[in-house]
C-alpha cells in the first residue's frame, strides 16, 4: 500500500505544484522514481527477508533474485528522472514489474506475511499492479497518452477520408 500512496501522493502534489511549469508526465516520471526509491531501498533494508520468502520456489538463491530486482529499481529510479533515458527506464521498469508480478502471487496465495502483516489480497494487489504499470506506460509513452487524452487519435472514418482524397 506504500508505494501506491507514494505514487498517488507524489503525483498529485508535483501536479498541483507544477500545473502550467511542466508537462504531466514529468510529475509522473518523478512520483514513480520516488516510489521505485521506496521499494528498491526495501530489497537491501528493513523488508529485504520478507522479498527473499516472496520469490517462489522455482527460482534457484532468491536473495540474489532479490538484490538483483532491488538495483534494477533503483538504476530505473535514475533512469526516470534524466530525460534522454526517462521513456527507456519507464519502459524497462514495466517489464521488471511484470517480471516480478508472481512473487506477489506467489505471497498471496501462499499467506506469507510482509512486515508483520498478511499478505495483500490477490484482487486488490492486481488492481495496484495494473495503477503501476499504467504509470509507468504513461511514463514511457506520454506524447501518445497525451494525443489520447485530448482526442486526437486516427479514427477510421478520418483515415478513410483521407483515404478517398
Amino acid at each position: 500500500m506504500a508505494p501506491l500512496i507514494v505514487l498517488i501522493g507524489t503525483f498529485t502534489i508535483l501536479g498541483l505544484v507544477g500545473r502550467g511549469r511542466w508537462p504531466w508526465h514529468v510529475s509522473l516520471r518523478i512520483a514513480l522514481a520516488a516510489m521505485f526509491v521506496l521499494t528498491g531501498s526495501a530489497h537491501f533494508a528493513f523488508l529485504r527477508d520478507d522479498m527473499i520468502r516472496m520469490v517462489p520456489p522455482i527460482f534457484p538463491r532468491p536473495d540474489l533474485m532479490v538484490t538483483l530486482t532491488g538495483i534494477a529499481e533503483l538504476a530505473g529510479a535514475l533512469g526516470l528522472l534524466i530525460p534522454r533515458t526517462a521513456p527507456w527506464a519507464a519502459g524497462c521498469l514495466v517489464v521488471l514489474m511484470l517480471a516480478m508480478f508472481p512473487a506477489n502471487v506467489h505471497a498471496a496465495l501462499s499467506g506469507i506475511p510482509f512486515d508483520g502483516q498478511p499478505p495483500t489480497p490477490l484482487l486488490f494487489r492486481t488492481l495496484e499492479e495494473i495503477v503501476f504499470l499504467a504509470a509507468g506506460i504513461a511514463a514511457a509513452i506520454p506524447d501518445r497518452v497525451s494525443a489520447v487524452l485530448r482526442g486526437q487519435t486516427r479514427s477510421l472514418t478520418g483515415v478513410a477520408a483521407s483515404r478517398d482524397r
